[in-house]
Parts: C-alpha cells; sequence; structure tokens
C-alpha cells in the first residue's frame, strides 16, 4: 500500500500544483470568470483517467490466461517506461513548469474558447493516465499473488487526498513545500518502485511463453520469509519483492534500477541557475529544484 500511496502522492501533487498555478494565475489576472473553463478540463481529465482505468480492468475479460499475462506484461513495461520519463521530466522542467502553463494559458485565452478547457485536461491528464496504468499493473500483482487487490487502490486513494490537501493548502499560503527534495526523495524511491514492477511484467512474460525461464530460480528464500507473513507482505507492498524470483526477474531489475537510480543521482547533483520568482505560486518555495 505504501508505494501506491507514493505514487498517488507524486502524481496527484503534480497535478494539485499544475490546478493552483492555473487558478492562481487567473485570479491575479483578474480573468476570474474564466476558471470554469478550469473545472471543466480537470473534470474531463479525471473521467478520462477513470474510463482508461475501466478500460484496463475489463478490457482482457475472457482471454485465455497467456494472452492475459502478455498483455499485462506489456502494459506494466509501457508503465515503467511513463514513470520513468515522469520522474525525468520533473527534474528537468519543474523550475520552469509555472512560465510555461502562464504561456499556455495565455494563448489558450486568445484562441479558441474550448482552448483553456484543453489545456487543463492536457495538464492533469497526464498524471491521471499514467497513475490509472501504474495501479492496474499493481493491482495485477496483487491478483497474481492472491493478495487484496483492494489494497493498491486504497493506498492510492489516500496519496490523492494527500495531495489535494496539500494543493489547498500551497494556493493558500498555509504551506510552504520544498519541492526540491520532495522530488528528488521520491524520484529515488520510485525507480525502486518501477524495478519491482518491471520485474513482476518479465514474469508475466515468461507465463505467458513469451520470455524463457519461468522454472529458473535466482533464488528461492520461500522457507525463510513465508510468503504469507507480514513481512513478505511489507516487502512486498514496498519494494515488489517475492520471495522467489527467476534469473529474468533478477537481470531485468539489477538492470534497470543501477543505470537508471545513477542518472537519475547525476541528473539532481547537477547545479542549477537561480529561477526566478514566481507570484502565482507563491505557497511553493521558490529556491527548490527536483
Amino acid at each position: 500500500m505504501l508505494a501506491n500511496y507514493l505514487i498517488g502522492l507524486r502524481e496527484g501533487l503534480e497535478a494539485s500544483l499544475v490546478v493552483v498555478i492555473l487558478v492562481a494565475y487567473l485570479v491575479k489576472s483578474g480573468r476570474q470568470h474564466l476558471l470554469g473553463r478550469i473545472w471543466a478540463g480537470v473534470a474531463a481529465a479525471i473521467a478520462i483517467s477513470l474510463a482508461f482505468g475501466a478500460l484496463l480492468t475489463f478490457g482482457p475479460k475472457g482471454l485465455t490466461f497467456e494472452a492475459q499475462e502478455a498483455i499485462g506484461g506489456g502494459l506494466s513495461i509501457v508503465a515503467v517506461g511513463f514513470v520513468t520519463w515522469m520522474i525525468f521530466w520533473m527534474a528537468r522542467h519543474s523550475r520552469a513548469l509555472s512560465g510555461e502553463l502562464k504561456g499556455a494559458v495565455d494563448r489558450a485565452v486568445e484562441g479558441a474558447r474550448g482552448g483553456l478547457v484543453l489545456v487543463a485536461m492536457l495538464a492533469v491528464g497526464r498524471e491521471g493516465l499514467e497513475t490509472a496504468l501504474f495501479l492496474w499493473a499493481a493491482t495485477q500483482a496483487a491478483a497474481r499473488d492472491n493478495a487484496s487487490t483492494t489494497a493498491p487502490l486504497v493506498g492510492a486513494l489516500l496519496g490523492l487526498l494527500t495531495a489535494v490537501a496539500l494543493g489547498v493548502g500551497v494556493y493558500r499560503g498555509a504551506l510552504k513545500l520544498d519541492l526540491g527534495a520532495f522530488f528528488r526523495w521520491t524520484g529515488a524511491f520510485l525507480v525502486i518502485i518501477a524495478g519491482g514492477v518491471l520485474a513482476y511484467a518479465v514474469h508475466d512474460l515468461q507465463e505467458a511463453r513469451i520470455l524463457p525461464g519461468l522454472h529458473t530460480l535466482a533464488f528461492d528464500v520461500s522457507g525463510t520469509i513465508e510468503p504469507s507473513s507480514w513481512v513478505a507482505t511489507l516487502l512486498k507492498g514496498v519494494f515488489n519483492f517475492s520471495p522467489a524470483m527467476t534469473v529474468l526477474e533478477v537481470a531485468a531489475w539489477v538492470l534497470y534500477v543501477l543505470p537508471v537510480m545513477a542518472l537519475f543521482a547525476a541528473r539532481v547533483r547537477r547545479p542549477k541557475p537561480p529561477a526566478p520568482r514566481d507570484s502565482a505560486a507563491s505557497g511553493i518555495r521558490q529556491g527548490a529544484h527536483a
């Protein structure tokens, strides 16, 4: 649940900050009458994300076991790709995000009536689609291990609610967030989580007989760590660790986590020029960086 809480918190906070910037900019520029278009875009993004999640959940029903495993493995790899892209995208663009959004708002206001709705929908919808895909992969992994499939959803929902509360606090000026520290720590943790999802994707593809080595185990500590024990549950929920993993699963985890973590560490340590002051999101510490 903790891993999915973190996914919901991070994705939800990104979406919340986008909405905070858009709303604050319209209010400060005297265009409050356009706020309805922002909320319409947010509502559309939420609806599209829920529909995408429903499609992922109910679409593969009725297919053979191998076909379901193949789809699950393929989409889990896509989820890992999205999360990896999101981590590095935020590290690269977080400082300029406010200015980019303001420019998009100005262009949308001057253009078609639905332009502002589209800006909000695309900005928030990206986070929603990523969250839906990642949660679907998490629930599939839980179902395969005969674990609760509601726990990932509850964890993500709690994370999203926390993110909304933080967003409201930022808008009202009650909170000052060090976004640099937040995105650094959550980014590193998400690399480890994504590595576990990738390992599960490999296992699904082995179950689908697309990849070999299903019965070639790298280790099996089931005798030491009971799969149904609280220790195994904790390791599973946080790191997607399984007491028994194949050689290909371990290889995928190592070949993903080590280089991606090294690249991320190098990215966040890179010195950056001072960020310009931004009054539209004054609740966010201006010196923070991802």
